[in-house]
């Protein structure tokens, strides 16, 4: 219960940091969003309209406090339709937990208001549409680099010192070292177009499609290739050398030694007492990698012109689409938070002990 509690405050506390730190950090941008929307437009009466509608007129320590206000569950509103905390049951919804004639408090989920550039569409729309996309890239990349870095570096293990153990050493390093917007460029290039008789792969291209007639969605696998694997290659050398590292850690301990005196090759001694032992530190490092991999596909997403959160994220910059941005960066803070609590509790699988920390 009390494990439940803190981790609970913990996530309030984290998001009320990141919700206030994109808060203060995009508000202090130089720049009139008021008037990039209207473009070359310079009509004051305009300008005005659209600064009341969205708060820009107000003070700073208001807008703060309105901007807390949608994002937070249980919110203030009013029903003076004046008043920019007025309540629009068509855009909030929610359940009323108290009204009266002139204030409403309300339980909803949290408001991530409107673009600026895409004639008012609600920021969770546009989530929807981009962020699953990002997903899959993400955990497609993920379970390569997992798949492929847990069986490479197990073989890395098993011919210790031998040119396979140096070459995935080799290999390794170099997915390290290498940008992904960099192999993102090189791949889509060598595989998409060099290669593209052999391969039939596209150099660009989203997981799904408009068919010729606009009205339905057909997936294409073969985009899902190229950038999952460009996406997975720096996560896939950590778990390389984080596997072999590991292992051979283990490996050198004495109830190790007890289970080769039993007669059990070496081969068996890894998958049965070693493996699991070695796995603490890579569940961390996926964890991290996963997060990172959600916010860190804007390189990958945007050269294959995968319509994902990232290339999403890139053009609202691009436009000064505040709204976009911030509402992007608070959902990915926010799945950050519960992949590191999901990770927790896998540690307290793999080691019942850290329950009683």
């Amino acid at each position: 219960m009390q494990y439940a509690v803190n981790k609970i405050v913990q996530v309030f506390l984290a998001l009320f940091g990141v919700a206030t730190l994109v808060f203060f950090l995009f508000t202090v941008l130089p720049g009139d969003p008021a008037q990039m929307m209207l473009d070359q437009n310079e009509d004051s009466k305009l300008l005005e309209k659209l600064k009341s509608k969205f708060g820009f007129d107000l003070p700073i320590s208001k807008q703060y406090f309105y901007y807390l206000n949608d994002l937070s569950p249980i919110s203030y509103h009013s029903k003076d339709p004046n008043v920019f905390a007025y309540y629009d049951k068509y855009i909030y919804g929610g359940l009323k937990i108290f009204s009266n004639q002139n204030h409403v408090l309300l339980l909803k989920l949290p408001y991530l208001r409107t673009s600026y550039q895409k004639t008012g569409k609600p920021i969770s729309e546009i989530l929807k549409e981009t962020l699953p996309n990002t997903v899959i890239l993400a955990f497609s990349s993920m379970m390569i680099a997992v798949l492929l870095g847990i069986s490479l570096g197990i073989l890395s293990t098993l011919y210790k010192d031998h040119w396979i153990d140096r070459f995935l050493l080799f290999f390794s390093t170099i997915g390290m070292s290498v940008p992904s917007f960099f192999s993102a460029i090189l791949f889509s290039w060598f595989f998409g177009y060099f290669l593209n008789s052999y391969t039939q792969l596209n150099m660009t291209g989203s997981f799904y499609e408009l068919d010729d007639f606009g009205d339905s969605y057909h997936i294409i696998w073969k985009n899902l290739i190229l950038p999952s694997f460009v996406l997975g290659i720096r996560p896939l050398a950590v778990i390389i050398q984080l596997i072999r590292s590991n292992l051979l850690d283990v490996l050198s301990q004495d109830y190790i030694r007890t289970a080769y005196s039993k007669g059990l090759s070496k081969f068996q001694v890894i998958f049965r007492h070693a493996l699991k032992n070695s796995l603490n530190s890579v569940v961390t490092a996926v964890s991290g990698w996963f997060a990172s991999l959600l916010a860190g596909a804007i390189f990958v997403e945007y050269v294959f012109g995968w319509n994902g959160l990232g290339k999403e994220i890139v053009e609202a910059l691009n436009q000064f689409d505040i709204p976009v941005v911030m509402g992007s960066v608070i959902v990915v803070a926010f799945l950050f938070i519960i992949i590191n609590i999901v990770v927790d509790l896998i540690y307290i699988y793999l080691d019942p002990r850290i329950k009683t920390l």
